[in-house]
């Protein structure tokens, strides 16, 4: 959850613009709570450690990150992209563009984009792109993809929907956010931040965990252990989204078992 570069990390915490015309206010002082597309648990179930994150990152800072907070994603950002989330986000794309009749030109909003990858996975299928992210290396790694020209043309901003405001110059056709729900703590802003960023007729597509025991994590991990579909499908039409649809996405596979991923599409009504 992520900003242009490492330098650019949090400036709008001082009030002023990101210089990329997107014409959002910022009002800060909030809790950068929530993740991104993660496999917070895809290497096991050791959370001994003082991150909580995968434990292949056990090394000791000398300090705890709050697992799933944008400190914790900067330190995997550099080596986020392997094969499994590459493969996971070609999936998600897939299914994305199955349940919604892409044009090409869709505007898309992508919150708690990461490094970019379901973005650079739609990047065919339609028109400009946002992305946004809380953690400063991730946003890092994105940047790179834009200069590098793996996401040219794209924008990526520094953003919590939580509490801060997209100004009504800004205006997308799509809004996808994969695996990032399970994180966030206001969810009812959040949703009514999409439905308010959305063209009439625009679509909002969630990709997040099934209901599971809290495996997925770690039980000391202070996360939504995924939804019920019915729960997600009545949480998109209390923030006004229409013709609401949930279905199959994806299984993530780890050693402890599989665990399911939903699509649930919305429409802005209009």
């Amino acid at each position: 959850m992520t900003d242009e570069t490492d330098a650019h990390d949090h400036q709008h915490e001082h009030g002023h613009e990101h210089g990329h015309g997107h014409g959002h206010a910022h009002e800060h002082g909030h809790d950068h709570d929530h993740g991104h597309d993660d496999d917070d648990h895809e290497h096991g179930h050791d959370h001994g450690h003082a991150h909580g994150h995968e434990h292949e990152h056990a090394h000791d800072h000398g300090h705890a990150h709050e697992h799933g907070s944008p400190e914790s994603f900067d330190e995997r950002a550099a080596t986020w992209d392997d094969d499994a989330k590459i493969a996971r986000a070609a999936t998600t794309a897939r299914r994305i563009a199955e349940e919604v009749a892409l044009t090409g030109t869709e505007r898309l909003f992508e919150y708690g984009a990461g490094t970019g990858l379901v973005a650079e996975a739609l990047r065919d299928r339609v028109g400009p792109i946002t992305m946004a992210d809380l953690s400063a290396g991730m946003r890092a790694v994105a940047q790179a993809k834009i200069d590098d020209g793996r996401l040219a043309g794209a924008r990526v901003w520094d953003i919590d929907l939580a509490t801060d405001v997209v100004g009504d110059a800004e205006e997308f056709d799509l809004v996808v956010t994969s695996m990032v729900l399970h994180h966030v703590k206001d969810l009812t802003t959040t949703l009514a931040a999409f439905a308010g960023m959305l063209a009439p007729g625009g679509h909002v597509c969630v990709i997040d965990l099934d209901a599971e025991d809290g495996s997925f994590h770690g039980a000391d991990v202070d996360v939504r252990h995924g939804f019920d579909r019915a729960e997600i499908a009545s949480l998109l039409e209390a923030a006004g989204f229409v013709d609401v649809h949930v279905s199959d996405c994806d299984v993530v596979a780890h050693d402890d078992g599989d665990y399911g991923l939903f699509l649930a599409v919305g429409t802005a009504p209009g």
